[in-house]
């Protein structure tokens, strides 16, 4: 059986080395049920004990020694490769790359435009795809997550920003349909929903409970495609302030409310949380989100 997984074999030599879950987890940087977890993990994949559990903590069991000494070596050696590499993570080189929801991306393109201009030698990579993307497995060094607050215990998170929605419609539909009374005549309007039926966002619970479901005429997948469909007149749609607020051919039907606005995360990882371009490029993103109320 081949070991590929160096996480869990260096929580595992902390483990050994200091005799408690507590101990390894503190001097990780991690949360102890990360440590559980990989020790747990690494038993199962070798299918032996590498540890006596007891009240006072954790003792190696005669093959938890045999990946000790193994591991005190390679932890040797990758103290002297830190040595050599030590001040490269100061750099403003290689690729940032930072993941959220469509809804978001073109409030954060302007800053990481401007940011990847101050900063020439680094390559930057923004990722919208539905799927949530794993920052412990070190597939973005960014997150910008929307909705309920990020639980992961070995990340970072910050509250950036609430983004409000309102409901919005090209002015051409209005010509046609007239104005909205918000709630009163709901039935009396088309709209443009969500094409997954069951979607958690606040408002499209609103839309559920208050639009009859043969009035949404028009569904789409993402907010781009329901910002172009409330544009060309389709019906009445939620959008982002920041968004129909910059375009004076969209009106207002109903203004934003408490229960419709939705919080915006940004998450890093406490591995990569203190890095130079972590650091520079979240510091500006919290600068610009300032200015999008």
């Amino acid at each position: 059986m081949q070991l590929d997984n160096w996480d869990e074999i260096r929580t595992a030599f902390h483990v050994a080395r200091l005799g408690t879950v507590s101990g390894a987890a503190e001097a990780l940087g991690v949360h102890h049920a990360t440590v559980i977890r990989h020790i747990d993990a690494l038993e199962e994949r070798l299918g032996v004990k590498l540890f006596q559990r007891h009240a006072r903590g954790y003792t190696p069991t005669e093959a938890g020694l045999d990946l000790l000494q193994v591991a005190q070596v390679t932890a040797d050696q990758f103290d002297q490769l830190y040595g050599r590499l030590r001040g490269r993570g100061a750099a403003m080189t290689g690729e940032l790359v930072v993941t959220t929801v469509d809804s978001m991306s073109a409030l954060l393109v302007p800053v990481l435009a401007e940011f990847q201009r101050d900063n020439p030698e680094l390559q930057v990579r923004l990722l919208t795809d539905p799927r949530l993307f794993r920052l412990e497995y070190g597939e973005a060094h960014v997150a910008l997550r929307v909705g309920s607050r990020p639980d992961e215990p070995d990340n970072v998170v910050q509250k950036l920003y609430d983004q409000q929605s309102a409901l919005y419609a090209h002015q051409g539909y209005v010509d046609r349909h007239g104005r909205m009374q918000c709630d009163a005549d709901c039935p009396d309007h088309r709209f443009v929903g969500p094409a997954d039926e069951g979607h958690r966002a606040p408002f499209y619970r609103w839309m559920r409970d208050n639009v009859p479901a043969e009035r949404v005429v028009f569904r789409a997948s993402d907010m781009r495609v329901t910002a172009e469909a409330v544009a060309a007149g389709a019906g009445v749609g939620f959008l982002p302030t920041w968004w129909a607020d910059a375009r004076p051919d969209l009106v207002q039907m109903c203004p934003p409310r408490p229960e419709w606005t939705v919080p915006a995360w940004l998450v890093t990882h406490v591995d990569l949380h203190r890095t130079a371009k972590v650091q520079g490029f979240t510091t500006a993103l919290k600068d610009a989100a300032k200015t999008w109320g």
